[in-house]
């Protein structure tokens, strides 16, 4: 039995949906405590989906997660549950993605479950809002003790789909690198370790995609605190999720600058000039060792 539900999805809070799935919850397992992570993903990108989930992954309670970015619904794209962690926790929702990246942020899958068995949903009168009619009881009926592998068919978790994550490509003074998110402050997190930029010194080149297309730049200062940075200055910062992140203090940098998240930056050494282009790679999802 679990006792915290995390749900996580992109209905937003203008429609009933996120009100009908935790109602729906809250009838079926009235035990169990619901813990909004966000209901503002952008709507249908799956990509901003599984990026928040990860970074919120390792700070959840143990117990069901409840993901939903589901554009595919009602095609023949699989409804899963994945365990982790012994047991502690599973995550469900569409096998789109989705949970890939934290189910790795967490160790790695144990059981996954294809979600076949109509029994444990709710009649549906249409196939378009499987979070209230699939999930939604899959995860209540896991919070009252049944067990994963009733809930359908078990299937290898290596099959399941990948998201993918972009890395950095370093090629001698210039590494290209991606926002991965733009919070509510306007910081552009990108998918930067600092680690990666080791002897670079205290200032460095951050250059980017203007309108048009034609690439510009500014000198950015590395801080350890955004109230180290002078008023006009742009920043480097360790965010609080330990990636690097263009920051303006007490302003929006990404408004400043024009980023959004999936944009390309490029950090340069003030005395390199290289040119190219970052990559992506699958992360996916396997049993643990």
């Amino acid at each position: 039995m679990y006792e915290t539900v995390s749900f996580l999805s992109d209905y937003g809070r203008a429609d009933e949906f996120v009100g009908v799935v935790k109602s729906v919850l809250r009838s079926m397992a009235p035990a169990a405590h619901v813990v909004d992570i966000t209901h503002d993903v952008p709507a249908h990108d799956v990509r901003a989906g599984a990026l928040c989930l990860a970074r919120a992954s390792q700070y959840l309670c143990p117990g069901v997660v409840l993901a939903v970015v589901d554009p595919g619904v009602g095609t023949a794209r699989k409804a899963i549950a994945v365990e982790v962690g012994d047991g502690q926790s599973v995550l469900v929702g569409p096998d789109n993605g989705l949970l890939a990246p934290a189910v790795s942020m967490v160790g790695g899958a144990g059981r996954a479950v294809n979600l076949t068995d109509d029994r444990w949903h709710l009649p549906a009168p249409g196939p378009t809002f499987a979070g209230r009619d699939v999930f939604a009881p899959v995860v209540a009926h896991l919070c009252n003790g049944v067990d994963l592998a009733e809930l359908g068919d078990l299937i290898d978790p290596a099959l399941l789909l990948p998201a993918i994550i972009p890395v950095t490509n370093l090629d001698d003074d210039e590494l290209a690198c991606e926002v991965l998110w733009v919070d509510r402050y306007g910081n552009a997190q990108l998918n930067v370790d600092p680690d990666e930029l080791d002897g670079w010194g205290a200032r460095l080149r951050v250059t980017w995609a203007a309108d048009g297309g034609l690439r510009t730049g500014r000198t950015a200062v590395r801080a350890d605190a955004y109230g180290d940075l002078e008023r006009t200055d742009l920043g480097l910062v360790v965010d609080s999720y330990g990636l690097l992140s263009v920051v303006l203090p007490r302003a929006s940098a990404a408004a400043t600058l024009g980023l959004r998240a999936g944009d390309e930056v490029r950090l340069v050494r003030l005395d390199g000039d290289a040119q190219e282009v970052g990559i992506s790679t699958p992360v996916e999802l396997r049993a643990r060792g």
